[in-house]
């Protein structure tokens, strides 16, 4: 049989499509596999380069694949789609992973670890909870306002709501599932300090989340997240191709010798990109309370919208992250002034 060098993997949730070449390009294999198969296929399969779309469970995947001796790519889905000739099947895809990832000018997504996978999910859980308290906030002050009883804005006023609440002339109907309500507030923050608390631990724990909580603007939970979803950042060849990843780049519309720049893109992660833009926010909010003065935040404040300087203090700060994880330094604010 034909050696195989190349192998695209479509992956899905019970039946994977394989597709090999050999060294010549030639196509030798075409396959169907269940989830059961997988293993047993690739140990018998000589060392390989296996490609793979960065999706649900391909780091699960890489690891193991690479256990068996194999050379595994993950590569972003929107990169791979091009490669893709006509159609859309579970075979044409994986002959164009197969393709894609032979590709010189392919970017690769870096295999995460398992205690990187389990940091990120702390993460996601913390935000999903966020969510569900914002929605329970929303609806206690929806109800109560049914019934004339107000309060200022902020998850802060909460408990002077719910207070206010139990002291009004209420119809017992409405008592019981206000206290529901209050009883699901009051749990789902407890969850979220209870996951922020393992955060701010890992934090603590991390030198490269130690080193980034040393720019303005970021955090324990934003430090954290970068750390993680970062861990070799020199897949991005320069500090702006980080910015790009992230979204925080102007969209160009350029033809003809004219260069015309839209808005920012919005693409790649949009959690980092919004403990950025926060963090950038809050600085913001701390320069304006600070004397007036000459430096590059305060004349961009003067012609820019706050939400406007906001957005390039968040590319600049990606920009800075990008150096300090490449170069394992700390943040220097005589330097960078």
């Amino acid at each position: 049989m034909t050696e195989i060098t190349t192998v695209g993997v479509d992956l899905a949730k019970s039946v994977f499509q394989v597709h090999g070449v050999d060294a010549g390009g030639a196509v030798v294999l075409r396959r169907q596999l269940r989830r059961n198969q997988i293993l047993e296929f690739f140990q018998r399969l000589g060392p390989c380069l296996v490609g793979m779309e960065a999706c649900a469970g391909a780091h699960h995947w890489a690891r193991e694949l690479a256990r068996l001796g194999h050379v595994v790519r993950l590569m972003p889905p929107s990169y791979v789609k091009p490669y893709v000739r006509r159609g859309k099947t579970d075979q044409a895809d994986a002959e164009a992973i197969c393709e894609a990832v032979t590709r010189p000018s392919m970017r690769f997504v870096p295999v995460k670890s398992e205690e990187t996978q389990a940091l990120l999910m702390t993460h996601k859980a913390r935000e999903f909870l966020v969510r569900q308290l914002t929605q329970v906030t929303n609806a206690i002050r929806a109800h109560l306002g049914e019934f004339g009883i107000v309060a200022p804005k902020g998850v802060h006023n909460i408990g002077s709501l719910l207070e206010a609440g139990e002291r009004a002339k209420l119809p017992t109907a409405a008592r019981v599932p206000l206290r529901l309500l209050a009883d699901q507030f009051f749990e789902t923050r407890d969850r979220i300090s209870a996951l922020t608390k393992d955060i701010r631990s890992e934090a603590e724990n991390n030198d490269a989340a130690q080193r980034l909580q040393t720019i303005p603007g970021i955090g324990p939970i934003t430090a954290t997240a970068l750390a993680a979803t970062l861990p070799d950042v020199t897949g991005f060849r320069t500090s702006r191709d980080l910015s790009a990843w992230l979204g925080l780049t102007p969209k160009p519309h350029s033809s003809g010798g004219k260069e015309k720049l839209g808005r920012i893109s919005k693409m790649g992660n949009r959690y980092l990109r919004r403990l950025l833009y926060l963090g950038a926010m809050g600085v913001i909010a701390a320069r304006r309370r600070g004397q007036p003065g000459d430096d590059w935040l305060w004349r961009l404040l003067q012609r820019k919208t706050a939400k406007q300087a906001a957005i390039a203090l968040a590319n600049r700060m990606a920009r800075t992250v990008w150096a300090l994880l490449r170069n394992g330094t700390s943040y220097d604010a005589a330097r960078a002034a």
